[in-house]
This record gives C-alpha cells, structure tokens and sequence, in this order.
C-alpha cells in the first residue's frame, strides 16, 4: 500500500512570516515616503534619494530588529532547555509522571501515556519534553540570522517597486504611478503569502491593499501639509 505524503504550511512559518513581513513593510514604507516627499513639492531627484535611502535604512532596520526579537527567543529557548535538562538530570522520575498526566490531558489511558512517556524519554528525554512540555520543534525553533536575511532581502526587493515606478514614470505622474504600482504588488505579495500559507488568497490580499493604501494616504496628506508650510 502506498503513502501519500501530506502537504503542510507549518515548516514554512519561520522564513515565510519574515519575507512577507519584510516585503510589505518595503512597498508600504518606501512608496508612503515617495508620496510624502512629492506631496512637498519637490524635485524628482530628491523624491528619488528619499526613496533609495529609505531602502537602504529601512533593510539594514529590518534586520536589526529580526536579528535582535528572534535572537532573544532563542535565548528564552536556549534557557528552557537547560532548566529542562537539570531537572531530567536531577529528578527523571517526576518528570516522567509530568509527561505521562500531559499525555492524559489529551486523551490517552493512563496507564497507554505512563507507556508512551517511558518509551519516549527512554529514546530522547530531553527531545520528548521540549516537544510535549515548552512546545518547541524544530520547525518551529527560533533562526535569528536566517531571520534576518529573509527580512533585509524580502524589504530591499518590496522597495525597489516603488523606486522603479519613480524612476521609469513622468515627473507630473510619478505618485499616481507610485500609488498605483504599489497597490498592484501588494495586492500580488497579498495573494502569494496567502496562497504559500494556505490562507484564503482574497483576504490576505485585501487586508494588505487596506493598511497600504492608508499609510500612503496618510503620508501624502502629511507631505502636502509640510510643503505648504516651507
């Protein structure tokens, strides 16, 4: 008989939240600054510095953080384990009986989870309680440099749409085509996050278009407010 694997969406958690992450807050951050830097009243070339520094400062700031929130997750982690190790090491009988009435909370005899728990620690104790007690995998552990990375390419390759559409449009329509590009790829990286987190493509898209289309309102409201002013 043949074994049909199953398809699941959890391995991808980890580099999928840090690219769609990374490449919204690209095209939303940069386009918004684009808009608002226009709505001055200023040159296209200054438009167009605002835009690339804003890539370059806005990648370099999301890995930073990346690298900083995840490396302290790892560090939670790391420190679960350790006490998790001392006290297998000190007290293996207790924390046999721990695992067992955990495996009774979800549905086992007690006497089937006293037998799954000494199997289980007999193979990999500390493994089976990082599992079924603190909740960590592999798939799910934390990788602060893969984190990173995903976040600093996903928001420098989600900004440079915008600062085409700069660059590639007349003066007098480089924020209607901005605004329009933009949109047109969030609404792209919407449906492509859904469809590779096995999310319904339609509010994944819509949800991004939203926020997008609010932050450079806003941003463009806030430029022509302080041109006006200068």
């Amino acid at each position: 008989m043949s074994i049909h694997p199953e398809k699941h969406f959890s391995g991808r958690i980890g580099w999928l939240r840090a690219a769609v992450l990374g490449a919204n807050d690209g095209i939303i951050s940069t386009a918004s600054l684009i808009m608002g830097v226009a709505a001055a009243d200023v040159t296209p070339g200054y438009v167009l510095t605002a835009g690339v520094a804003g890539l370059v400062a806005g990648a370099m700031s999301m890995a930073a953080g990346e690298y900083v929130s995840v490396s302290s997750q790892a560090d939670t982690e790391k420190a679960d384990l350790d006490r998790e190790r001392r006290e297998l090491a000190a007290n293996p009988e207790s924390e046999h009986r721990e695992l067992a009435r955990i495996y009774v909370k979800r549905g086992l005899e007690p006497a089937l989870a006293d037998e799954v728990a000494k199997q289980l620690m007999e193979h990999d104790s500390l493994a089976a309680h990082a599992r079924d007690e603190l909740g960590l995998s592999e798939i799910h552990s934390a990788r602060p440099v893969q984190a990173a990375l995903t976040s600093a390419a996903a928001f420098s390759i989600g900004a440079s749409m915008p600062i085409l559409a700069t660059l590639f449009s007349p003066p007098a329509f480089m924020m209607p085509a901005v605004a329009a590009s933009s949109l047109v790829f969030l609404v792209i990286l919407g449906g492509l996050a859904g469809y590779a987190g096995g999310a319904k493509i339609a509010t994944s898209a819509s949800r991004v278009v939203f926020w997008g289309a609010l932050a450079m309102a806003i941003t463009t409201g806030v430029g022509r407010i302080i041109g006006a002013g200068l």
